[in-house]
């Protein structure tokens, strides 16, 4: 009796297991003849913040350490984040930015001032990496730098000088000063943040004051012979404040500004942010709609700049995004240290396949952080360095960098939790130079697989190739003991039958076809 108890249950366990694990369908329509928008590959930019452990023990180690290095800067991370193509590097900071100033980061080691880090656990900062530090790091990594000034606490005197230190080869006392500390040719620094989170750490602001503190330092950090050259960048909104950016966008002539930034991070609740790898689905499912927020958030703001700049000639700068959770246990609650698991990979599918369908005018953004630090694309402990989820979505995806967008259409279904409902599907679509179609697709439902359609379109297929990021369950990351359980693997999920391709797309995945 006991064993046909045992029978019957086993059965209805997985009747219920494939009803659950039955696909939904959705259609897609990618529209091939109006591509053209270029996905820039600054989307992909990262930020590097003196926070933590993310410059200390993550990029740099010092010219003395074990760890293997060039100019202290780790080797492994090197080959990492240049397998990875990051096109664009964000330093000193964030709420850091508005407190550092960059002379004490030149010249001799033994001879910089240290300062205390009042944004980051009250450690003390010994300057040791600095200017050349990072911009020679930049040239290492073949990516931009990206460099936040400061004008929280200095001055329009020292953001002007600054400019001139990196990028002046005439001569003048910026580039002698430069030139004595070792640098003969300037870096030629395109991008600079006027400044970071000016309605909080950057000052508490607000925007009407703001504009005018921006007026008065791109004025002095630009001269007329490199008004081409410079891409100022002000300090924009925090997630939902559109008056900020209405602000912005009325009171500072177009010809000023390059960029407006927008800040917006993944967070269950600010006083409540939860673990980042014990969750429950309903954290799990919270955390995702903040996601999938970026959306609405990047329509809403656009829609404002487009009333004072039409051609979109502004660029939307996302300098700050991802998952924000409540630190590892044990660790120090100002270094902001957490795991990275499979509900990371799902924000960070989602959110990048948000820029890349928006790339008129999205055209930067930059993860926080890249290592060690919130939404990390690289954990390190002394001498060991693992890869987690999001590098593994963000090198899948790097594939779009510079392609031709293709817009796409579709409806969804849903992803149910509790009465409420997500979108189940993201999709993105890019032709490269070479004529392949790269397609994104993520599937943030943890239990039900998506059955997607697509046409190809009039051109004759070769063949489709794929690859699938996944796990056994949502809260799977990889550890220093375990430091490949999350890792890309080949996917042969999709079909080609008369130019329509069915992909079967399995729960909490990503997928990234690529079609010739």
């Amino acid at each position: 009796m006991k064993n046909t108890i045992s029978s019957v249950l086993l059965g209805m366990f997985f009747t219920a297991c494939s009803l659950t694990m039955e696909a939904q369908q959705t259609n897609i329509q990618v529209n091939y003849k109006d591509a053209r928008h270029v996905i820039n590959p600054n989307i992909y930019g990262h930020f590097a913040e003196h926070l933590g452990r993310c410059i200390y023990g993550g990029f740099f180690v010092g010219d003395t350490s074990s760890i293997p290095n060039t100019n202290g800067v780790r080797n492994d991370v090197v080959a990492a984040l240049k397998t990875l193509k990051i096109p664009v590097l964000r330093w000193p900071g964030g709420c850091f930015a508005d407190t550092y100033h960059w002379k004490d980061g030149i010249g001799p080691k033994e001879k910089r001032p240290a300062i205390v880090n009042r944004w980051w656990g009250g450690v003390t900062e010994d300057n040791s990496f600095g200017v050349h530090d990072f911009l020679n790091m930049c040239e290492l990594l073949n990516t931009e730098p990206y460099l936040a000034g400061n004008i929280g606490s200095g001055t329009v005197q020292e953001l002007a000088d600054w400019v001139q230190y990196v990028n002046t080869n005439t001569k003048n006392p910026m580039s002698d000063l430069r030139k004595q500390n070792g640098r003969e040719k300037p870096w030629n620094v395109k991008f600079w943040g006027v400044g970071n989170e000016a309605w909080g750490c950057g000052g508490n602001m607000t925007p009407e004051y703001y504009t005018g503190e921006y007026r008065k330092y791109a004025t002095f950090m630009a001269d007329w012979s490199n008004t081409d050259k410079i891409f100022r960048v002000a300090s924009g909104a925090n997630s939902t404040d559109y008056k900020w950016t209405e602000t912005i966008m009325k009171n500072i002539p177009n010809q000023m500004v390059e960029g407006v930034a927008l800040h917006h991070y993944s967070v269950i609740d600010w006083g409540a942010k939860g673990p980042s790898t014990d969750f429950t689905e309903q954290q799990y499912f919270i955390t995702m709609q903040r996601a999938l927020q970026m959306d609405s958030l990047v329509i809403k703001h656009s829609a404002i700049m487009d009333k004072y700049d039409p051609k979109k000639k502004i660029a939307l700068i996302v300098d700050e995004w991802g998952g924000w959770y409540d630190v590892e246990p044990g660790t120090n609650p100002g270094f902001l240290y957490q795991q990275n698991t499979i509900r990371d990979a799902m924000i960070a599918g989602v959110t990048l396949n948000i820029f890349n369908n928006h790339a008129d005018r999205v055209r930067m953004a930059n993860l926080a952080q890249a290592i060690n630090v919130l939404q990390a694309v690289i954990l390190t402990d002394k001498e060991k360095m693992i890869l987690t989820p999001t590098y593994h979505v963000m090198e899948m995806f790097n594939v779009h960098q510079g392609a031709t967008m293709l817009p796409v259409s579709f409806k969804t279904n849903n992803y149910v939790f509790n009465g409420k409902k997500l979108a189940a599907v993201s999709v993105s679509a890019s032709k490269d130079s070479t004529g392949a179609v790269h397609l994104s697709l993520v599937n943030i439902d943890p239990a039900k697989a998506q059955k997607i359609t697509f046409n190809t379109g009039d051109e004759k297929v070769a063949g489709i190739t794929g690859r699938i990021l996944a796990s056994g369950k949502l809260q799977d990351y990889n550890s220093f003991t375990e430091p490949a359980k999350v890792k890309p693997e080949a996917f042969t999920g999709a079909v080609l039958n008369n130019n329509t391709v069915t992909v079967s797309l399995p729960p909490a995945s990503v997928v990234v076809l690529t079609i010739k």
